[in-house]
């Protein structure tokens, strides 16, 4: 019996095959699961066959051991596969790997058997360089390792470019354990990033001190909307034809107990990489649409918020449930709403952002496309999407009376805007004259500090009160108009709306 059994189980893969071909399938996802698990029991990368982290950390202890004894140096290297994502995305995950399998084969043949070549997770890859005489071999190298993707991969009939982004610790100078060396060559990795892809950096104790801070300030920032410590500021948005102020942008500004206001270039990096951002984009959606009722509650005219949504919050699953929460907690029309977002943000994906931007302006809320003509968008795409604005980035103003380029670009951006029925904002004005320019070329909205900063709210209502106090008082109707042909709105009112 026992005998019997032996034999049809020796059979078995053939009779899978004759069986059914799912069941081939699944046989051979078994033998590829085993082959990994062996390879991950032997402390091997189960893709690349390479050594894993375990294994580099055992290698990097032999060598600080072995450099405490002969008096030399050795270089723990940190790099990232550039733009694995995008081919990832465009060409399949099989393609990716076969992109990480050949950069592995052409470090290993650079590196030969002295350095050691781990595989830590994903795209990023580190190597115990060892027995160097110090930074300026180490950077020799490391010049190799760069030279090893200037001939592009064929993967899946492609040719495939990348680049290597890399980080450096020397031993005993950046570190005196692996942990320690790995760390510090993972900051040298992200200064360079931070600088240019295809980059290489070398630890310095800078990156240090500038990390400890970031870490202070996103433990800070992570507290901050629980303390209270967030704000909001409004800059006015004023109608260049008659002086009026139509609308605000609402700022955030972050007021730390000990450091004062913490710029956003600053911290809003910071809630971007975290994550925060979404938690805090929510806080501004919310307190500036009760800003706004309480303006309304008070007896002030009727005014139009603006809040810039970051790309993690316009992508978000529950985007636009929070807009019409935020909306129904502060009896707000719709219409009171404008929403900025960046071309980038929305081109990431454009089917999906034309789906959430059709949804939201049938709805009644304004979307304004924020710094525009610094993207890879252009009109001709952006004409698929339900839009009122487009914000004309400070970067073309700041040269508009200087730069010739700078104007041209200026008047064709108002110009195509105009023939799709969408208003121009230009950010960033600070003089008469640029305001003079921008009348002339039929812009139709400015903002900036030649009219005011961001400022809190009691300031702003000063300002307003001011500056309507010899114009018409606005209407609720002012404010709903709008220009998206797919408003919800009358098309009477959607094509004079100003």
């Amino acid at each position: 019996m026992q005998g019997t059994l032996q034999y049809w189980l020796a059979y078995l893969p053939l009779l899978a095959i004759l069986a059914a071909p799912t069941v081939v399938a699944t046989w051979f996802a078994f033998q590829l699961h085993r082959e990994r698990v062996l390879r991950r029991r032997d402390g091997a990368d189960y893709l690349t066959g390479l050594p894993t982290r375990r294994t580099a950390a055992a290698v990097a202890s032999q060598a600080i051991l072995d450099a405490r004894h002969n008096g030399t140096e050795f270089a723990v290297i940190v790099l990232n596969v550039d733009r694995l994502k995008p081919i990832n995305d465009s060409l399949g995950h099989q393609a990716g790997d076969e992109l990480l399998l050949g950069l592995a084969q052409r470090l290993r043949a650079t590196l030969g058997h002295h350095n050691v070549l781990a595989r830590l997770a994903g795209d990023e890859f580190t190597i115990i360089a060892r027995d160097l005489e110090g930074p300026r071999e180490a950077e020799t190298l490391v010049n190799k390792i760069a030279a090893t993707v200037r001939e592009p991969f064929e993967i899946a009939s492609f040719d495939i470019h990348t680049s290597l982004t890399i980080g450096v610790s020397m031993y005993p100078l950046d570190g005196e354990t692996f942990d320690v060396l790995l760390r510090r060559a993972e900051m040298a990795l992200r200064c360079a990033k931070s600088a240019s892809r295809g980059s290489y950096r070398f630890y310095a104790l800078e990156m240090s001190n500038a990390a400890d801070e970031r870490l202070s300030l996103e433990n800070d920032l992570r507290r901050a909307l629980e303390l209270g410590q967030l704000e909001l500021h409004y800059q006015p948005k004023v109608d260049i034809g008659t002086n009026r102020i139509r609308s605000a942008e609402a700022l955030l500004r972050w007021r730390h107990p000990t450091r004062g206001l913490v710029p956003p270039n600053v911290f809003i990096p910071i809630a971007e990489d975290t994550g925060l951002i979404v938690q805090i984009g929510e806080w501004v959606l919310r307190e500036s649409c009760h800003q706004v009722r309480a303006w309304i509650d008070s007896g002030m005219s009727p005014l139009r918020v603006a809040v810039n949504l970051s790309a993690k919050q316009f992508r978000h699953v529950d985007l636009v449930a929070v807009i019409r929460s935020a909306l129904d907690e502060a009896q707000l029309q719709p219409g009171y709403l404008e929403l900025e977002i960046t071309e980038s943000a929305i081109m990431d994906d454009a089917e999906k952002s034309a789906a959430t931007l059709e949804f939201l302006s049938t709805m009644g809320v304004h979307i304004s496309i924020d710094d525009f003509g610094t993207g890879y968008s252009s009109l001709s795409h952006l004409r698929r999407f339900p839009l009122d604005k487009l914000k004309i980035d400070r970067s073309f103003v700041r040269d508009l009376m200087s730069n010739p380029d700078d104007a041209s670009i200026v008047k064709a951006i108002i110009s195509l805007a105009h023939n799709l029925r969408l208003r121009v904002v230009a950010e960033g004005v600070e003089t008469a004259e640029q305001l003079s320019f921008l009348r002339e070329l039929g812009c139709d909205q400015y903002q900036g500090y030649f009219c005011s900063p961001a400022v809190p709210p009691p300031a702003f209502e000063a300002l307003l009160q001011r500056m309507r106090a010899d114009l018409p008082e606005l209407t609720e109707a002012d404010m709903l108009r709008t220009q998206s042909r797919l408003s919800a709105f009358s098309p009477e009112s959607a094509s004079s709306g100003r």
